[in-house]
């Protein structure tokens, strides 16, 4: 029997991005345990569960929680993330985490489409400037436009943009989209040695400027940049707001994640 080809696509997925994981930036490791994959590196890295195994039953399930519980604890780690899935084994696992003391965050759907399938180009409206971040003056601009665009401390990204900026530059394509040059829009892709998937991650733009064709175009950039690079596919964790503009450039749902942190103190 044929497979389903967005159950091949998501079959794909789990196996190289989750699976067989690798560090999402210099100076982190990822540790394989039998019932789960998870990424470990300093507080200010992105610490947390990526995969778990798809027999785990609700015995080692919950055995699984309190270990990663202890083993970031020790660490000294106030907060680390189980990135569940919706097709994530046993069924109740979000639940599990709730009684274990994890907080879920706001859901968002895994979208993935082919690069050959999506556009290379998109026009910008009149008056903006895409930019190549590169150095830390660019970073500061990216960093206002998240805030600009999600109301949001984030601060958290300066370092690790900084890091991978220096460490890897293959793996991070980052830009900012100027407005008389002010920072209203800015985007990244984080590219994967190894897989056929390049991440498209923080697409976001400052409300005056919605609706004019700015996610599209970065979009296009990106998927441009991730042709050139060899690589198949592009992955999205997207909100509501942005779904529907992914599905008209062609994009698969394959699945919803959900965050779940769990936080050492209040």
């Amino acid at each position: 029997m044929t497979q389903d080809p967005t159950a091949a696509l998501l079959a794909l997925f789990d196996d190289e991005m989750r699976r067989h994981a690798r560090p999402d930036a210099p100076g982190v490791r990822v540790e394989r345990t039998p019932d789960l994959v998870r990424q470990v590196g300093t507080p200010d890295d992105w610490n947390g569960v990526v995969w778990t195994d798809p027999d785990l039953d609700a015995e080692r399930a919950d055995a699984a929680i309190a270990a990663q519980v202890d083993y970031y604890t020790a660490l000294g780690h106030e907060e680390f993330e189980w990135k569940l899935y919706s097709h994530d084994r046993p069924a109740d696992l979000g639940e599990r985490l709730r009684r274990a003391g994890f907080d879920a965050e706001p859901p968002e759907t895994l979208f993935v489409a082919p690069v050959t399938g999506l556009p290379a180009a998109a026009e910008l409206p009149a008056g903006v400037d895409l930019h190549t971040v590169s150095d830390a003056a660019g970073v500061e601009l990216m960093i206002r436009a998240h805030e600009h665009a999600f109301g949001t401390d984030s601060s958290w990204l300066r370092q690790r943009t900084l890091t991978r900026l220096a460490e890897a530059p293959d793996t991070l394509v980052a830009v900012v989209v100027l407005a008389d040059g002010e920072p209203v829009s800015a985007a990244r892709m984080e590219l994967c040695p190894g897989t056929g998937f390049a991440g498209l991650w923080g697409g976001g733009t400052a409300a005056p400027w919605r609706g004019r064709g700015i996610y599209r175009a970065l979009i296009a950039h990106r998927a441009r940049i991730a042709a050139e690079r060899g690589y198949r596919y592009l992955q999205v964790d997207a909100t509501d707001q942005s779904a529907p503009i992914l599905r008209r450039l062609g994009f698969t749902a394959l699945s919803t994640t959900t965050p779940y942190a769990y936080r050492t103190t209040p």
